[in-house]
């Protein structure tokens, strides 16, 4: 997507355009940190830990966080969602959401991020901290976004048990080489609007890419061309001619 961006950018008359082609997953591969911003961390369904000493934290934490101190962390990992696609978001005093994230990386999660601005970002913008002790246990459920499909319903339509649903891929074509899923139809993000006449008007269309990103663009393109259309937000794996999902 971002190479595409990048030559929009250039048509609309920019001239110093770059790529950073490893995108976000090159960036936490490099060990750098993902931000959250505020909005997602009031609204967002997310689990949102403040790793400071709970005397620190009944001072004055944000209203959704649970407490549990970066010296607790790593013995802490059975508290923590079962579900791998939770949103961990972390702050602390100095560099302890940093090293939070890299004990909650262990756990098996892959969506890591810290405060943005950190607690004293959260104050400069006008937001409210809250007194006293901060809940222990972490009570998160996954919740289905507008448009998304659950794996379950995805793996019944691949599965050839859902009638009126068909299955579309919007990974580029280098990506399908590893596989594709059994009767699903390929149609690169990018070439989609083009090639809306090969899709049906009378079936729901799923369409995944290989972690929810571009099939939920793909949807909007779908629906707001009139078909009826979700996505599946989750890790697709192919190889050896074999798809996987995961969360």
């Amino acid at each position: 997507m971002s190479p595409k961006a990048a030559g929009q950018a250039v048509k609309m008359g920019f001239t110093n355009v770059k790529v950073m082609l490893q995108g976000a997953p090159g960036w936490k591969k490099a060990g750098q940190m993902m931000v959250a911003d505020h909005k997602f961390v009031a609204e967002g369904n997310i689990v949102l830990v403040d790793l400071r000493a709970p005397e620190e934290v009944a001072a004055g934490h944000i209203a959704r966080a649970v407490n549990i101190p970066l010296a607790k962390l790593a013995e802490a990992a059975d508290e923590f969602p079962a579900s791998k696609a939770a949103p961990i978001v972390l702050y602390g005093n100095g560099d302890e959401a940093k090293k939070g994230a890299k004990i909650v990386k262990e756990f098996g999660f892959k969506t890591i991020a810290q405060l943005d601005g950190g607690l004293a970002g959260w104050q400069a913008a006008g937001h409210q901290l809250v007194k006293g002790t901060a809940g222990s246990e972490i009570k998160w459920v996954r919740i289905l976004g507008a448009d998304e499909v659950s794996i379950a319903d995805f793996e019944k339509a691949v599965a050839g048990k859902a009638s009126g649903q068909m299955i579309l891929d919007v990974r580029g074509k280098d990506e399908v080489i590893g596989g594709i899923f059994p009767g699903a139809v390929n149609i690169p993000l990018d070439e989609l609007e083009s090639r809306l006449a090969e899709l049906p008007k009378d079936q729901v269309i799923l369409t995944h890419c290989s972690t929810g990103a571009r099939a939920e663009l793909a949807v909007a393109v779908l629906k707001k061309n009139g078909l009826k259309a979700r996505f599946l937000l989750a890790e697709v794996a192919c190889e050896d001619g074999e798809c996987e999902v995961s969360e």
